[in-house]
């Protein structure tokens, strides 16, 4: 008895383990830059917390898509 108790509460620990977390989609500069309510999403959370999430790689493509999203604003913009 003491032992089959002992398996199932290995067996519940074991499993309560295993419900890790998926691993957070990353998107491209260019997905970035097409979708400007999701870069903006990207930005607030990284600029949120920039100590844990600043060099993870939706941080650094939102980064990079935000400064090329600006550039291509201001080509427009002296375009006329």
């Amino acid at each position: 008895m003491r032992t089959s108790t002992a398996i199932v509460m290995l067996a519940l620990g074991l499993a309560g383990c295993s419900e890790a977390t998926p691993p957070e989609r990353v998107y491209t500069v260019d997905e970035l830059v097409a979708d400007q309510t999701l870069l903006a999403d990207q930005i607030a959370k990284c600029r949120n917390n920039p100590g844990t999430l600043r060099d993870t790689p939706n941080c650094r493509n939102a980064e990079a898509a935000d400064g090329k999203s600006r550039l291509e604003r201001m080509r427009k913009a002296l375009e006329g």
